[in-house]
């Protein structure tokens, strides 16, 4: 079994600021056909953007869809979505101190953030927009209210195509890194035998908790730093860097995914 995860928005999607191989979405599906790969799309978006995106850039259907920042997992198969029941009582046993609602009251008063719309919310996301240039006095000011009271993680990414600042509060055992590993364990894979791809801030657990890394080639610069700092403190993890000039392809989204999983041999 060959598993194959990736990031969505600037990863298997093209839609950043850099010029896009138009048959690099063709060349992904065909391959992943062709190999018989397990697809996982593991991304910030909810079901109904994931679908959007599935429609507007023509990407294949995920076997599996890791949604809204890992805090939900959702099977495909026979044309239908199905939810993973085991996962919702997963997290709850996991991550029992953690309360949404409570931390909703917490950092009501903060000040450079704003609560992201009723879609991007569920019982294990809670989630806001930040005011970029503020980000450091706001981080400053939800970890010395939130830190280690709700079994929480506190990600902090930046959306370069609006320049918003995503502020997400999830369970520590509902995240991207938390959700691939439990789907990984569903198939009795070993954690160094995934593949997972992304670009961006909130990809930085995956990208060093244990998979095989891909860092497309427009990677943002601060996540290119935390995954080499990484790499130096524990040599043992693994992280490709694409760099383009592969297959014809520039190594930007959907190019550096394939040229990642053919770093690995998911695809020989």
């Amino acid at each position: 079994m060959q598993i194959l995860a990736t990031d969505l928005d600037r990863t298997l999607l093209p839609n950043g600021r850099w010029k896009a191989d138009e048959s690099a979405i063709p060349l992904f599906n065909e391959l992943t056909e062709k190999h018989n790969t397990l697809v996982v799309y593991v991304t910030g978006r909810n079901l109904k953007l994931t679908e959007r995106a599935i429609r507007e850039y023509g990407v294949r259907y995920p076997h599996y869809l890791c949604g809204d920042v890992g805090t939900t997992i959702r099977k495909y198969e026979h044309g239908r979505w199905q939810d993973d029941a085991g996962w919702v009582e997963h997290v709850k046993r996991s991550s029992p101190r953690w309360d949404a609602a409570s931390i909703r009251q917490v950092v009501a008063e903060v000040q450079g953030i704003r609560e992201q719309e009723e879609e991007h919310q569920n019982q294990f996301k809670q989630s806001y927009y930040v005011e970029h240039e503020k980000k450091d006095d706001v981080l400053r000011q939800v970890e010395s209210l939130i830190k280690g009271k709700f079994d929480e993680v506190i990600i902090y990414s930046f959306d370069s195509q609006d320049g918003k600042g995503l502020l997400d509060f999830l369970p520590n055992s509902a995240t991207k890194q938390t959700a691939l590993e439990y789907v990984a364990a569903s198939f009795e894979v070993a954690k160094h035998e995934v593949v997972f791809c992304g670009d961006s801030g909130n990809d930085i657990f995956p990208l060093t908790a244990g998979f095989r890394g891909v860092l497309v080639k427009n990677a943002d610069d601060q996540l290119l730093e935390n995954v080499r700092n990484a790499l130096d403190q524990d040599p043992s993890l693994q992280a490709f860097f694409a760099k383009g000039d592969f297959m014809g392809l520039s190594g930007y989204y959907t190019s550096g995914v394939i040229e990642g999983a053919y770093h690995y041999g998911i695809f020989g």
